[in-house]
Order: structure tokens, then sequence, then C-alpha cells
């Protein structure tokens, strides 16, 4: 929306295509497509067809497409209409060929990314890792363009005092004395929450007063389960879905992800925004973000002992904890919201002017 905001304020004039019910800001015209993120659904061949009758109706001078399948349908619709003019980017919110991916990945989208690259005018990559992949890669079709993430609105992501913690936490019925770990994301295989909960009875022989909290929709029931299995109830909290979730950042001792794959997390860059010491798993998105012991922690997805090591790091070493929370706060500026709309805008400004 903040991309939106800044081409109305331009005099743009903006459409935007999804497969999303609901109204969108900043919008000029809103199209319903039936395009669906997996790719073996046959309603992504209709939304091709629907793309190319909604381009062909507004001769757009620039298209900008996200995600897998949104780059896929998009660019497919918009072949013709490059010829005529319109220029089309892709910002790849994370390849799903990467370092460690399983093979079928790379037989599945590796070549679709390739052919597709010939009807871009610029890629736009937003980790180090897609970033060298795609220069090396596609270069010869297409520009490939770097960006820290897509920004993220840091506005409502602070440090905050002692006073101001201790009151957050009473509204939200937790104690000034909990250890809390914090653990935002919809619950899934590749999110790999369980591996955490694993750990959990270990990690109590040092800190009794550990609390963990599941941020999230739900969509992996064996997370639950393993809690129950686990007697764990009391110590596991989860909290579905929550608006409010830069409250619990700002309480939290350890904001944590154990992700076999990311893109650019925006809930790390958030945590980092608010001081705090972020314990991830490690894989390009986390460790474009991360210098380990620097300005966060990071733990090697096979090894349980080395993340319960990280954590028991931050619970017992306070010097360590200021340090790495301080560089943190620091290193989130890049990532705002309006550094990235900036370079957007620079973008589009070339684009027209060539």
């Amino acid at each position: 929306m903040p991309y939106l905001k800044l081409f109305k304020e331009k005099g743009y004039e903006v459409h935007v295509c999804t497969g999303e019910k609901g109204k969108i800001p900043y919008c000029d015209k809103k199209y319903n497509i039936s395009i669906r993120r997996n790719p073996y659904k046959m309603d992504n061949i209709i939304a091709i067809k629907q793309l190319k009758k909604i381009i062909t109706e507004n001769h757009y001078e620039i298209i900008h497409c996200h995600t897998p399948m949104g780059g896929v349908v998009t660019r497919l619709a918009a072949k013709k209409a490059r010829k005529n003019g319109t220029r089309v980017i892709y910002t790849a919110h994370g390849f799903h060929f990467y370092k460690g991916a399983p093979l079928l990945n790379w037989l599945c989208y590796y070549p679709v990314e390739k052919y597709l690259a010939k009807f871009s005018d610029a890629i736009i990559t937003i980790n180090r890792e897609d970033y060298d992949r795609a220069k090396k890669k596609f270069s010869k079709f297409t520009r490939i363009l770097f960006m820290n993430g897509v920004g993220v609105d840091l506005s409502r992501f602070s440090k905050i005092d002692e006073e101001q913690n201790e009151a957050i936490r009473k509204s939200l019925g937790l104690d000034k004395k909990d250890f809390i770990i914090t653990v935002v994301a919809e619950l899934n295989k590749n999110k790999n929450q369980t591996m955490l909960i694993k750990a959990i009875p270990s990690l109590l022989q040092s800190i009794p007063n550990l609390k963990v909290l599941f941020l999230g929709k739900e969509t992996l029931p064996i997370a639950r389960q393993l809690v129950n299995s686990l007697s764990l109830t009391d110590k596991c909290l989860f909290l579905g879905y929550r608006k409010d979730v830069d409250l619990f950042e700002k309480i939290s001792d350890i904001c944590f992800s154990a992700s076999l794959r990311e893109g650019l997390p925006v809930n790390i860059i958030e945590s980092m925004a608010c001081g705090k010491v972020c314990v991830c798993s490690e894989n390009r998105g986390h460790c474009s973000l991360i210098t380990n012991e620097e300005n966060g922690l990071l733990f090697n997805p096979n090894d349980m002992e080395q993340m319960k090591k990280q954590i028991l790091r931050v619970y017992r070493d306070k010097e360590l904890v200021k340090n790495i929370a301080s560089t943190a706060n620091k290193d989130s500026k890049q990532y705002d919201v309006s550094v990235a709309v900036e370079f957007v805008a620079e973008l589009y400004n070339n684009i027209l002017e060539n």
C-alpha cells in the first residue's frame, strides 16, 4: 500500500489484479482474477486469459508482478503488450530453487524462471543468494536488481523501556519474570516450529520461567499435538493470527525462527527494529539479515543442541544481549519501507525515461 500511495501522489492511475477479495486503498480499479498459489491449479490458466484481456483493454505503461505464480501468470499474459511498449517488472520474493532445495524444485521452478526472464524488463531480488544466482543465470536476458526486502513499515516497531515492558506484559496476561520466546509465523512444515517444541523440556531445566508464544494461523496440527503430549500447555501459548504482533515482539526476550526456507522475513526485521535478539536458523533469508553474534544468533536447522545453546546464551549473557540488540536496532533502518519505495520510484522513472 505504501507503493500505491506513492503512485497516486505522483499522478499515476493505479490498477490492481489479485485473487483476494476486499477493497484496496489508493487503487483506481481492482480486478479479481482466479490466480492461485498452487502451480498445478487450472485456475491459473484462466487467470492468464483474464489478465490478457485486462492488459489489452488498459494499455499499461508499467506492470509490476510479485510472488512466483504472480510472476508466471502475469509475464505470460503480458508478452504481446511488451512488444507494444509496456514494461514488465517482477519482484522475486524468494526463488523456490535455492541452496539445499529439493531437486524437484530445481527441475520445476528454475527452467520456468529462466524462460520468463526473457519477458521481464527487470527482476528485483530481495536477498543476496537470489541476487547472485539471478545475476549469473538470467542477466543476459534482463536487468537484475537488488533491494533490501520489499520494505517494512517500522513506525510501530521500536525499543521500549522496562516500565513499558512490564505494562504491556501485564495487559497481555504475562508475568514480568517470564522469559519469553516469540515465534511469529504461520504454523506449517517449512516454519519448523516443532524443532523448538521438542527442545522445551530440556530448556526448562535451565529456564524454569520459560514461555513460548506462537503467533500465526495454525495449519500444522502436529505442533499442538506435540505440546499436549509433552505436557507443555502451560509453557506454550497458541495465540493465532494477531494484528498486535508489535506488542509481543517488544516484550520478547528472544524472537525466534527455525524456518527451512525464507525470502527476507518481515517478522525478523520488525524484531530487530524492536531491539531484540533474533535466534534464527541458517537459510538464505536469515543469513541476508543476520551476521552471527553481531546483530543476532544463528544455528544449523539440523542441530538442536546448537539451537538450545544459542537460546541459553541469551538467557545467561546480558552483555551479549545488550550488544546484539543495539546493533540489530541500527541495522533494521535500511529495511524501512521509505527506502524501498524510493528505490522503486527511481526504477519506474528510469524505465519510463528509457
